[in-house]
């Protein structure tokens, strides 16, 4: 069997996605629960956000959901909508990767990241579920790491399409398990 050295993805919990997401308080209870007990267990905890530099050079035409959010503005790295939301802040040693895309490992240094600690399997975390869970799973899969996805500290617009993703589809390159579950096999 592999030893598997295990980092907590918490992904695009940011002030701005956040309040559209998750408009009670309650609704982050999963993520902090998660954070706190990945911390305690040693377990490196990873802040993955979406930026966009002054100009948006990222974004191309082509993109329809990038160039809305180009052509209303907002969503670059200084502003108060990118940073990662108070309630679960990262710790001066977690690292803060910047994504210029939906997948936490397109347009980032994610990926050197995970490298650099030896890194081989990822507890996925984040909003959406058919945004950046999805698309980091995919390609976290492709890249022959060993997933987990947190199903409670996952949230999506459309619960019908969080439900079909988490009991449908996800299983098939992950397992899915809720925040407790996870945090009894870590203490086992």
């Amino acid at each position: 069997m592999t030893k598997t050295n295990p980092a907590l993805l918490v992904m695009d919990i940011q002030n701005g996605i956040v309040s559209r997401y998750a408009e009670k308080p309650e609704a982050l209870a999963p993520f902090q629960k998660s954070v706190e007990a990945a911390r305690k267990a040693g377990i490196p905890v990873v802040f993955v956000r979406v930026a966009f530099r002054d100009g948006f050079p990222e974004v191309s035409s082509a993109n329809k959901m990038f160039s809305a959010i180009k052509n209303q503005g907002g969503m670059t790295e200084a502003e108060w909508a990118t940073q990662i939301h108070e309630s679960v802040a990262p710790r001066e040693n977690e690292p803060l990767v910047t994504k210029r895309r939906v997948s936490a490992f397109t347009g980032s240094d994610l990926e050197v990241v995970l490298r650099a600690r030896g890194i081989n399997e990822l507890i996925l975390t984040g909003v959406a579920t058919s945004g950046v869970v999805l698309s980091t799973l995919r390609e976290a899969a492709d890249k022959d790491y060993y997933l987990k996805v947190l199903s409670d500290a996952c949230i999506d617009g459309d619960p019908e399409v969080h439900r079909v993703l988490t009991e449908k589809v996800f299983p098939r390159q992950a397992d899915v398990m809720t925040v407790d579950e996870w945090i009894f096999s870590v203490n086992e």
